[in-house]
């Protein structure tokens, strides 16, 4: 039975990874975040995104995901809801404006809270239908029966949460990257617009996907 375990571990890790680091909704908001406000108060945001998969990966599971689908006008709307604010968020960094945006000039730019950047970082989690249907599709079949669901279903989603972790960073991390070579004359702008462009497509993709 430990062997089975182990090979079930051995081919979750890697199938889980490479649906993390794909880009997407959550490693894309993690690219324009890292652009704008840098990696660390990225933090914010990605621990409530971890929240929003940690659920979103424990509905699944349990069956949750089955009911929303079968009723799903409420994650619709929460969906839209979710994916037009994320866009408007990003209209206004591709203006330069808003509390997201880098300043053009020496003058201090207003600042998300930190509650602000983890309700982003939870929404766009939780409202992904491509999360729930990775999760609805990949987790049952790394699931012993014979053995109790509770303590493997906790060890997969610590797996699945520090995967997610680490491909965030990746990505904000370049986000960082991409920020530092372009900070220099008209690049601030340029920086503003990407992030904005980006985010406005993470809104775009909630709200359509």
């Amino acid at each position: 039975m430990l062997s089975l375990n182990l090979h079930l571990l051995s081919a979750f890790i890697p199938t889980f990874f490479v649906v993390s680091i794909t880009p997407g909704m959550c490693m894309t908001l993690a690219l324009s975040l890292g652009i704008t406000i840098g990696v660390r108060r990225a933090m914010w945001m990605m621990a409530g995104e971890l929240v929003g998969v940690a659920l979103a990966a424990t509905s699944a599971a349990v069956g949750v995901a089955a009911f929303m689908l079968k009723y799903p006008t409420a994650f619709i709307l929460f969906k839209y809801a979710g994916g037009l604010y994320l866009a408007w968020l990003g209209i206004q960094l591709w203006r330069s404006r808003g509390k997201l945006a880098m300043p053009e000039t020496d003058a201090p730019a207003p600042t998300s809270s930190r509650v602000q950047l983890a309700i982003q970082g939870f929404v766009t989690a939780i409202a992904n239908p491509k999360g729930w249907a990775f999760f609805v599709a990949l987790l049952p079949p790394f699931i012993d029966s014979d053995l109790p669901m509770a303590p493997q279903l906790t060890v997969l989603i610590l797996i699945i949460l520090c995967l997610e972790f680490i491909c965030l960073q990746l990505y904000a991390h370049g986000g960082k990257k991409l920020s530092q070579a372009l900070r220099r004359g008209a690049g601030v702008r340029v920086m503003n617009r990407i992030a904005g462009t980006l985010m406005i497509m993470v809104g775009g993709w909630l709200a359509l996907a």
